[in-house]
């Protein structure tokens, strides 16, 4: 008996000791990994209920030049986040020099059509616009090529005021590859459109606001924290409806009038489907704050 019970003992002495050095390997193969490959986009909850989802570009010596490792972190991560029942808005930003200052021409610059035309190349970094909650851009410093790009993308567009916005692709022998014609085209109009196109000249924070294509404009050191707030303001409300109203006003970016006028009465008739719409009118009607389901 004694001598199984050291047999016993002796046994799983080993596993345990296995199990330890199988830990180190593990966190050794983690430190390795990130060494070799550290990541190009940072997250953090932010705001006093931890609600938000604040996505910063992170390469700083290519002025957060999107690569297509940048941009398939930056696609992942945006998939979980979407997924994820705590958070209610998400901010993506870069550095105050530079939001992204383009797209990573040294790794573009040898590609040939056919592998770029099958490949469907560029197609996969629309991935911001595919996400369900609002996504709201800070922008500081350059927003060129696909930065300028990624941040009309977003839902929103805040910017500090040395903020610039361009197509350079010009420049450089091509065009705008991720919706800079098309976006640049329905929010600003086409003689803005085509100047910004076709001269690949920039334009500053405060005349992206006069054309529409920025919300609003800050001193540099506060749009971060005011996205911030504002994505707090949105992730205060019910994420079922805020979803709906997001589908309504992008509908109406994408089609006719007669067609968005159709969505939006269909989707506001749906609202009366829904716990929260009870609630809400509820909680108004006795003077309290919602609670809402998202149900």
């Amino acid at each position: 008996m004694i001598f199984i019970l050291l047999h016993f003992f002796s046994t799983m002495l080993k596993l345990s000791n296995l199990a330890g050095t199988m830990r180190v390997a593990s966190h050794t193969s983690l430190r390795n990994l990130s060494a070799a490959a550290p990541e190009m986009v940072k997250f953090e909850a932010v705001g006093a209920s931890k609600n938000v989802a604040l996505i910063t570009l992170n390469r700083p010596k290519a002025l957060n030049a999107l690569c297509n490792q940048l941009m398939t972190e930056l696609r992942d991560l945006l998939q979980r986040l979407d997924a994820d029942k705590s958070i209610g808005a998400i901010v993506i930003t870069g550095s105050e020099r530079a939001f992204a200052a383009g797209a990573d021409i040294k790794e573009m610059k040898d590609r040939e059509f056919s592998s770029t035309y099958s490949s469907r190349f560029l197609e996969d970094w629309c991935a911001v616009s595919d996400v369900n909650k609002p996504v709201i851009a800070a922008v500081n410093g350059f927003a060129l090529g696909g930065g300028c790009e990624l941040a009309l993308m977003c839902d929103i567009i805040y910017a500090g005021d040395k903020a610039q916005f361009g197509q350079p692709e010009i420049n450089i022998g091509t065009i705008p590859g991720a919706g800079g014609t098309q976006r640049w085209a329905r929010v600003a109009g086409k003689s803005v459109a085509m100047e910004v196109c076709l001269t690949g000249e920039r334009m500053g924070a405060q005349e992206a606001k006069e054309v529409g294509i920025v919300s609003k404009v800050f001193p540099a050191a506060e749009c971060v924290p005011a996205a911030i707030k504002l994505g707090e303001k949105i992730a205060a409300q019910s994420p079922l409806i805020v979803q709906m109203c997001k589908e309504g006003v992008n509908r109406a970016f994408e089609t006719t009038l007669r067609e968005g006028l159709h969505v939006e009465r269909r989707l506001f008739h749906a609202t009366f489907a829904t716990v929260d719409r009870k609630e809400g009118m509820r909680a108004f009607a006795e003077k309290r704050k919602p609670q809402w389901k998202a149900e």
